[in-house]
């Protein structure tokens, strides 16, 4: 069984045009299918408004679904149901975004925020929360000095290692990389992007990992769906559309970008 499991997702906006304020649909997202098995990686490319980051909102619960269905090891996840439920199911995937620096609170200390996902989840570790933050930060390549300052202190890169600390506190089973290295550097995301191969390889991690660059998706995914104005237009494993790409949008996505530096 795949540990999480897309079935035609579709998700539709309404909204009001022209003086009179007519109302028309806005379909953002279009039956779109895929599916992760554990372990495994599945990138989900596309240029700017594909519908990619509505495609994660939708599988974390956060925006419901106009029709389709998402369900992760075997659950079906359904945007309004009980916060015991969602907070189970969240507790087991875990998102992290694109600006390292609005996902941090900057008035909580390093420390205060990798605690924060025990305290809003309700779980209690048998460790104490310096030591859990110690342990979380060494994994992500920081040392305890910074479990005393504030997020201003730090580069984008350190930011989005705090970030990914924060993420692994509950030890989640997948995690959404919703362009987690486009805020940064070149140099600095391809440092970003060999800590999230090697997490992967020591947590067993599956991840759901968004972007626009077909290097970077080339680079840590095993299958890949190319997603264009909400529509899947292509989907294999990673040598499949890479080295022989059916559509020309994918090929354009393939020479749009550089190769991530030491791949």
């Amino acid at each position: 069984m795949a540990l999480l499991e897309v079935q035609q997702l579709t998700k539709n906006y309404v909204r009001r045009s022209g003086w009179r304020g007519l109302r028309e649909q806005k379909c953002v997202v279009d039956q779109v299918s895929f599916s992760i098995a554990r372990g495994e990686t599945l990138g989900l490319v596309g240029e700017s408004g594909s519908g990619k980051s509505t495609v994660a909102r939708m599988v974390l619960g956060l925006v419901p679904p106009s029709s389709g269905t998402v369900r992760f090891d075997g659950q079906e996840v359904i945007c309004g149901s009980s916060g015991s439920e969602l907070r189970t199911l969240r507790r087991r995937m875990q998102p992290v975004f694109q600006d390292p620096f609005a996902a941090l609170n900057p008035r909580m200390t390093v420390a205060e925020i990798i605690a924060e996902p025990f305290r809003i989840h309700r779980r209690d570790s048998t460790r104490p929360p310096a030591e859990n933050a110690r342990e979380l930060l060494a994994e992500v390549g920081l040392d305890e000095s910074a479990m005393r300052r504030y997020p201003h202190e730090f580069s984008g890169g350190q930011r989005q290692r705090i970030n990914i600390a924060r993420a692994l506190a509950l030890r989640p089973e997948l995690l959404l990389l919703d362009e987690p290295v486009s805020a940064l550097d070149v140099s600095v995301g391809a440092q970003i992007m060999n800590l999230l191969r090697h997490l992967q390889q020591t947590f067993h991690l599956t991840y759901l990992f968004i972007s626009h660059s077909m290097p970077l998706v080339r680079y840590l995914s095993t299958n890949i769906v190319v997603m264009r104005a909400g529509k899947v237009v292509e989907a294999g494993t990673c040598e499949q559309i890479c080295r022989f790409p059916g559509e020309t949008y994918t090929r354009t996505l393939l020479e749009a970008t550089p190769e991530l530096p030491g791949s």
